[in-house]
């Protein structure tokens, strides 16, 4: 059993939650946590993403509830999407300090860099389960543009990696070992097998379990994570927020 201490990935109202910051706040202290990070969806997220004013005002918020809670670390996050072949997200660069955190994932429903990145990331990860284009090709495609990403930007945990798009799980867990990168082993996808996990732990990459809460009640709900975590035999100071891993780097 791990002793978790952090929920990194957790949404509001800002953008498909049903809690507002203060519920998820008020929740993650109701179950002991010591951080939260309140990650609502990146800008390019079809009628789910942040704006640039709702990115002022949670700043603002979140700024005034670290002044109110002492029990209690409050990180203005976002799980950001991949928007392009050449790794792009959907941070405009000069926000890109604004965040205490970055995740970063796949989602369909997002709004390409452009044309090609439209056709070849998001038109070929649908088109691929009806066995209408190359798979291998497309998995190569995937794969080199979340390297991309992970190279290019300071992210520092891979949301529900291999959920919404194949890639090679090797070569990704290599990328993100290299780069300070952790692989979140998703709480409620419960997506990632335990031979991927395994995969990834002999790669030297490091893990976050986090709920992906969208309603308060879910905040520090770590089971299905936790399992998946167990029976890979992840240590403990290899997930970023365990006790042992935060008290260790100081994190």
């Amino acid at each position: 059993m791990y002793s978790l201490v952090a929920d990194y990935h957790t949404h509001t109202r800002y953008s498909h939650g049903r809690g507002s910051i203060l519920d998820n706040v008020e929740a993650a202290r109701n179950k002991g946590l010591k951080i939260i990070a309140i990650t609502d969806h990146g800008f390019n997220h079809i009628g789910f993403g942040i704006s640039i004013s709702s990115l002022k005002k949670m700043k603002k918020e979140i700024e005034s509830l670290n002044r109110c809670f002492s029990d209690i670390k409050v990180l203005l996050g976002i799980e950001a999407n991949l928007i392009g072949l050449d790794g792009k997200i959907d941070i405009p660069v000069p926000y890109l300090d604004a965040f205490d955190i970055i995740l970063m994932g796949f989602h369909r429903f997002v709004k390409p860099a452009g044309w090609q990145d439209f056709k070849n990331l998001f038109l070929k990860n649908g088109l691929d389960k009806l066995g209408l284009v190359n798979k291998s090709r497309t998995r190569q495609i995937n794969t080199l543009a979340v390297v991309k990403a992970i190279e290019r930007y300071p992210i520092r945990i891979l949301a529900h990696p291999g959920a919404n798009i194949d890639f090679d799980s090797r070569i990704i867990a290599q990328a993100a070992a290299e780069n300070n990168v952790a692989l979140e082993i998703n709480a409620s996808h419960g997506f990632m097998t335990d031979e991927y996990v395994r995969i990834a732990l002999d790669e030297g990459a490091d893990f976050a379990v986090n709920s992906d809460a969208h309603t308060p009640k879910r905040i520090g709900d770590f089971k299905k994570g936790m399992d998946i975590a167990i029976a890979a035999g992840v240590p403990s100071h290899r997930i970023i927020n365990t006790e042992e891993y935060i008290h260790r780097t100081g994190a």
